[in-house]
C-alpha cells in the first residue's frame, strides 16, 4: 500500500477528533480561540467595514493566522477532492438511506454519481428548489453564526471545552433546531 492509498482511504472518526482536540489545546495555551466564524469579522475589518460598523472595528493584523488557516483549508479541500478522494460513496447508515429513498432521494452507486456529502438531487443549481435551498441555508447559517457569536462547532468544541455557559445554551439550541428541522421542516420540504 502506497502512502497515497493510505491517506485517501476513509479514516476513523477518532483521528480527526484527536487533531481537533490537540489544536484546541494548543490554541488555548497560545491565548487564542480556535474557530472559523471569527474569520468573517477579520475579513470585514480588513475590507474597511470597521469605519461604519463598530462590530468590525478591530485590528485584523492580529488575525493573520486565521487568514492562513482558511487559505490552508481551501487548498487542502481542493487537494483532497481532486487528488486524494476515494471512489466509494460516503458511507451512511442503511436506515438513513431508506429514509431518504422514501423522499425520492437515491443513494449513489459511485463517487461520479454524487461526489459530495449531500444529495445532488436536492442541492444543485439546476432547479429553482435547489437554488432556494442553497440560498436559504447559506443565509441562515451565516446569520446564525454571526448572531450566535460563533458556529456550531466553535461553540460545541471550543466553547464547551472552556466551560462557557453561552456555548452550552447555544449547543442546546442547535440540538433543538436540528430536531425541529428533521421532524417538522424536512418532511414538509422533501416529502
Amino acid at each position: 500500500m502506497t502512502i497515497i492509498d493510505f491517506i485517501s482511504q476513509p479514516w476513523h472518526w477518532a483521528v480527526s477528533g484527536f487533531v481537533i482536540a490537540l489544536l484546541s489545546i494548543i490554541m488555548t495555551l497560545l491565548g487564542e480561540r480556535f474557530g472559523i466564524s471569527g474569520f468573517y469579522n477579520a475579513i470585514c475589518s480588513a475590507a474597511g467595514a470597521g469605519n461604519r460598523i463598530q462590530l468590525f472595528d478591530k485590528d485584523y493584523t492580529q488575525e493573520i493566522w486565521r487568514f492562513c488557516f482558511i487559505i490552508g483549508a481551501m487548498v487542502g479541500g481542493y487537494v483532497a477532492m481532486h487528488y486524494l478522494s476515494s471512489d466509494a460513496p460516503v458511507q451512511i447508515s442503511e436506515r438513513t438511506i431508506n429514509h431518504l429513498q422514501n423522499w425520492g432521494v437515491s443513494y449513489p452507486d459511485d463517487v461520479q454519481q454524487n461526489p459530495g456529502f449531500v444529495p445532488t438531487e436536492l442541492f444543485n443549481f439546476s432547479s429553482i428548489k435547489g437554488i432556494l435551498l442553497a440560498l436559504a441555508g447559506g443565509i441562515c447559517i451565516g446569520f446564525g453564526a454571526r448572531y450566535g457569536e460563533g458556529c456550531t462547532s466553535g461553540h460545541a468544541i471550543n466553547g464547551l471545552s472552556h466551560l462557557q455557559l453561552p456555548s452550552l445554551l447555544a449547543v442546546i439550541g442547535f440540538f433543538i433546531g436540528g430536531l425541529v428541522m428533521t421532524h417538522l421542516f424536512m418532511p414538509w420540504i422533501f416529502g
